[in-house]
């Protein structure tokens, strides 16, 4: 498909898709099909010194990103090493039969390895950052993210498991505000459930979908899809791409999760009627037709409910602003 059939089809679709080769033609894809070593040499060139967040997990919990037995932390180190550190890092453990896995997570390429993305560009995307995944052998439970994800393999093979929105009650979701990735996940082990403890886990299994990718293949995953992704080699890289939805935004702008824990802060201890009276105004002004909202008001007042400028933006996020801080 061509860049403009992409953001078409595959963005306005709602639904994940899989974009075989869209990155082929990347000379970092070149460098990783070469060899490991290849790929770090390369990633070498453009490393400018910078400092880049990095997980480690001890080899008995098989690097599955997760919590501590208790649940009153994590169960890894972090650190902060550029990215050629820790691409030797991970070279120096690809001999090891048992290794800790160690990941680099959501560092901003311009930032770590400038020139990289002059080289590497995706041509569906204009002015959104990219971030590099750099690791080995590493598993990320069921989590969630607001925006939209394009996420292209590089190095390595990814196994990638999705399940739909509305599987959110089947998955049971840890803590919202207490989370390893920052992002809240499921406490489900994919590959193996424990139906007891969470018997609906089996209907979002029934839901998911699933794909392994190549180096030079994409996938798109729409904003809050649940995905589970495990990094399968000894030498792992994916560059991914957050945005907002059309006219492409950066991150930051309009964040649900915000709205959600503002809405719990102020709804969830309210009484079940109060509650459910307000389910139907969110579902009337935010989830209902736009025609239903504003066909009956006249265009010059259809205020925050029409097309609203940039400078009433901002002038009603101050004043939300304003009013949290009391």
């Amino acid at each position: 498909m061509d860049p403009g059939a992409i953001r078409c089809e595959v963005f306005g679709s709602g639904r994940p898709v899989i974009l075989r080769g869209l990155v082929s033609s990347w000379p970092s894809v070149d460098a990783g099909r070469r060899s490991p070593a290849a790929l770090a040499e390369y990633l070498g060139r453009f490393d400018n010194g910078t400092l880049v967040d990095a997980i480690m997990t001890p080899p008995e919990v098989e690097g599955r990103v997760f919590y501590d037995e208790a649940m009153n932390g994590f169960n890894f180190i972090r650190n902060r090493l550029p990215v050629s550190s820790i691409a030797e890092q991970v070279l120096r453990y690809s001999a090891f039969p048992r290794p800790p896995a160690v990941a680099v997570q959501s560092a901003l390429l311009d930032s770590c390895l400038p020139g990289f993305v002059a080289e590497n560009q995706l041509s569906v995307l204009d002015g959104v950052q990219p971030r590099i995944w750099l690791g080995n052998a590493i598993t990320t439970p069921a989590h969630v993210d607001e925006w939209h994800n394009i996420g292209c393999v590089v190095g390595g093979r990814r196994r990638f498991t999705l399940f739909p929105p509305e599987q959110i009650a089947n998955l049971y979701i840890g803590p919202l505000d207490f989370a390893p990735t920052g992002a809240p996940m499921s406490l489900v082990r994919l590959h193996d459930p424990d139906f007891t403890r969470f018997p609906r886990f089996r209907q979002a299994l029934a839901a998911a979908v699933s794909s392994e990718l190549q180096p030079g293949d994409a996938i798109y995953i729409p904003p809050l899809w649940w995905h589970h992704v495990e990094s399968l080699e000894p030498f792992n890289m994916l560059v991914n791409y957050w945005w907002h939805g059309e006219p492409l935004r950066e991150l930051g702008a309009t964040p649900g999760f915000d709205s959600l824990i503002h809405a719990i802060l102020s709804l969830r201890q309210q009484s079940p009627a109060t509650r459910e009276a307000w389910r139907a105004v969110f579902n009337h002004y935010v989830f209902g037709a736009d025609a239903d909202v504003v066909a009956h008001i006249p265009e010059h007042r259809h205020g925050i409910l029409g097309n609203v400028s940039d400078a009433d933006v901002a002038r009603l996020r101050a004043h939300l602003a304003e009013r949290l801080r009391k």
